[in-house]
């Protein structure tokens, strides 16, 4: 689903059919919508997945803490990239609703994510995953002190996602959007997706794997997934499209 050189999620169900779409690195929504598909998965050791299902009582401690349920994407610090100096900065929407509001409303993003329309619609968006358990946490990707992409880290085994892959315990996803079209198409996005992976999987020690779902039908998306060393895993079935499961797994990070 996402673009030509990243993205890491599916596109929502009905935007598209067939492998024509908008324009490079985009990606789509919150995996709470991802519904309805199934994982083709021919890997023996694969372990069945769990309906799981947090207790009231553990979300709200879990909320209150000051690590939560990811471990504080914000907090993870700044790393060195080819093309920078890069970082995740929490999002606050009175400074940055405007700024995700125009990015959601590009042309090349708006199939994708389906939040294009007022501010209120990227507004409330962004305030259901603020305001809710933790799972998903909304970052701006900061480079060289600018603002240029926008994440969600979320952990993909407490997420609906679970229901429909193998997932394992700690499994941390992540969605990408680069913002303007000027930062798209020229290998950016490769950079940014290892080097946010690299986070996790520095950060989060739990955390033995990082899953990214761009759609199929882009190849340069899934280039752009091998290049920053994830690794093809298996085809999801979506109700307008397929997609590729990518991984990046730990025990590979220094082989890929």
């Amino acid at each position: 689903m996402p673009p030509t050189d990243t993205g890491a999620a599916i596109s929502p169900a009905p935007a598209h059919q067939g492998c024509a779409g908008p324009g490079p690195d985009t990606a789509a929504p919150r995996s709470s919508r991802f519904r309805g598909f199934t994982v083709e998965d021919d890997d023996p050791d694969s372990e069945d997945t769990l309906d799981l299902r947090l207790p009231a009582d553990f979300i709200a401690f879990c909320a209150g803490t000051t690590v939560g349920l990811l471990d504080r994407p914000s907090a993870w610090g700044p790393v060195a990239t080819s093309a920078g100096t890069f970082r995740l900065m929490p999002v606050h929407i009175e400074h940055d609703l405007p700024l995700v509001h125009r990015w959601m409303n590009d042309p090349a993003v708006a199939p994708f994510w389906e939040l294009a329309g007022p501010p209120s619609r990227t507004e409330d968006h962004l305030r259901t995953q603020l305001a809710g358990d933790g799972h998903s946490v909304p970052c701006l990707g900061v480079l060289n002190g600018t603002p240029i992409s926008y994440w969600e880290i979320y952990r993909a085994d407490l997420d609906p996602l679970a229901r429909h892959y193998p997932a394992r315990p700690h499994d941390t996803g992540i969605h990408l959007l680069v913002g303007d079209a000027a930062d798209r198409g020229r290998g950016l996005g490769s950079v940014l997706l290892r080097s946010v992976a690299d986070l996790i999987l520095d950060r989060r020690p739990v955390c033995a794997r990082v899953v990214a779902e761009p759609d199929l039908c882009n190849t340069p998306s899934v280039a752009a997934f091998l290049s920053a060393g994830f690794r093809y895993a298996a085809e999801v079935d979506l109700p307008a499209k397929r997609a590729a499961l990518m991984i990046r797994d730990r025990v590979l990070r220094h082989v890929l």
